[in-house]
């Protein structure tokens, strides 16, 4: 079954991503000719589709430690699944075909907790991260063999299981002639660096920090859930930045670590956010000089990471931005004017064709793409493992469809 997908000429499959912010499931159908390694895709429909408000609360309590239970977790993993399962039916209906024309399905399930520095207990260095979603389930329903749980394979290898897309951004973005730097703003922040006529092992990437978490949390929390973030960075632009307190911000010791790293929910999740909240409430700080300041601190972390850990190995020539942030004036504006001091020319995804939205999404479709066909899809360089794998695990369909 697998070896018939992968000596397919012309390939149909639905990548499934849904991030650190969990506002929803991004569902993505491409269509891939030739090698995987060749990027020849084509996006065919692109679809979002919102969790469900009681949902997504449920989903926030299993990123406190105490609150995720194996009963709480386990349920969650197949809801999940059958959530992710509608999205792929749903994207495939949206481009006008029936299940039986899609060929795979990659999904990336969501992450609960991501723990990649290695604990030394019991004679054994072990980092560790946990996604759910259940891919048996997603095959089941769909009836397509479904790709999922891609970090692992990476960790098992040594490295961090972060960041995957660099591997998909080295096959859709690469130049001969120039440096290009790709900025996906989502939950978190990450950054891809692709040197002018690189090769595979030659890309590097990174976590920048937080992207929107900070932003949205705060938004979330000054509006009493009404709002959930900041809309073109409206309230950024209204506001004032608060300058000691951002200085604090930036005095993370996370800022400092040298990549290849990685973070998430686990360091600038809801216990900092409730703290940073709290002190801003304590100095009487308004919502719109709140939303300056972190705006600024997701922009500075950015600036930060190019200038200590990029610029003095591989300057840029162009730095596009992707992700939700894409849509944030303030935050984009503030990152152009930082970056053109350095001669970095920034831009968005869509000015070079391509979907902010759909993009990570598309990833995990190529992933699952070179997975079917048993290619390597990381980069050690990025991650830190000791070699390359072939990441992701598979469910097979029974090959019956409804």
């Amino acid at each position: 079954m697998i070896d018939g997908i992968a000596k397919k000429e012309v390939r149909r499959i639905i990548g499934l991503m849904s991030g650190t912010s969990v506002d929803g499931i991004d569902a993505a159908l491409i269509e891939i000719t030739g090698n995987p390694y060749e990027g020849k895709i084509k996006l065919l429909a692109f679809d979002n589709n919102p969790f469900p408000d009681k949902i997504r609360k449920k989903m926030f309590d299993l990123f406190h430690t105490e609150n995720a239970t194996v009963d709480k977790v386990g349920y969650m993993n197949f809801l999940l699944g059958e959530l992710y399962a509608k999205a792929a039916c749903s994207v495939a209906e949206k481009a006008g075909m029936s299940m039986k024309e899609i060929d795979c399905i990659g999904s990336h399930g969501q992450t609960i907790y991501h723990h990649p520095k290695p604990v030394t207990e019991e004679g054994y260095s072990i980092g560790y991260t946990v996604q759910i979603g259940e891919g048996a389930v997603i095959a089941q329903r769909t009836k397509v063999s479904c790709v999922s749980d891609f970090r692992v394979a990476d960790m098992a290898a040594g490295g961090q299981g972060a960041p995957l897309v660099p591997f998909t951004e080295y096959i859709l973005y690469r130049r001969k002639e120039e440096t290009i730097l790709l900025q996906n703003i989502g939950g978190i922040g990450n950054i891809t660096v692709l040197p002018k006529g690189c090769s595979l092992n030659e890309v590097y990437a990174f976590d920048t920090g937080p992207g929107n978490m900070i932003i949205d949390g705060l938004m979330s929390r000054f509006t009493r859930g009404v709002k959930t973030m900041d809309e073109n960075g409206r309230a950024a632009k209204a506001g004032r930045v608060v300058p000691d307190l951002l200085g604090e911000l930036c005095s993370h010791p996370y800022f400092k670590e040298r990549p290849p790293k990685s973070t998430g929910r686990e360091m600038f999740g809801e216990e900092y956010l409730e703290s940073l909240y709290e002190k801003m409430g304590s100095l009487g700080i308004s919502l719109q000089d709140a939303m300056a300041t972190v705006t600024e601190f997701t922009a500075w972390s950015i600036v930060q990471s190019y200038r200590k850990f990029i610029m003095p190995q591989n300057k840029g020539d162009r730095l596009y931005i992707g992700g939700g942030g894409s849509y944030n004036a303030a935050l984009v504006e503030r990152l152009r004017k930082s970056m053109e001091k350095f001669g970095v020319a920034v831009s968005i995804q869509e000015d070079m064709g391509f979907s902010s939205d759909a993009k990570e999404a598309v990833a995990f479709a190529l992933l699952a793409d070179c997975a079917i066909a048993g290619r390597y899809n990381s980069i050690p360089s990025v991650t830190g493992a000791l070699n390359p794998v072939i990441l992701g695990k598979i469910s097979l369909s029974q090959g019956s469809y409804v």
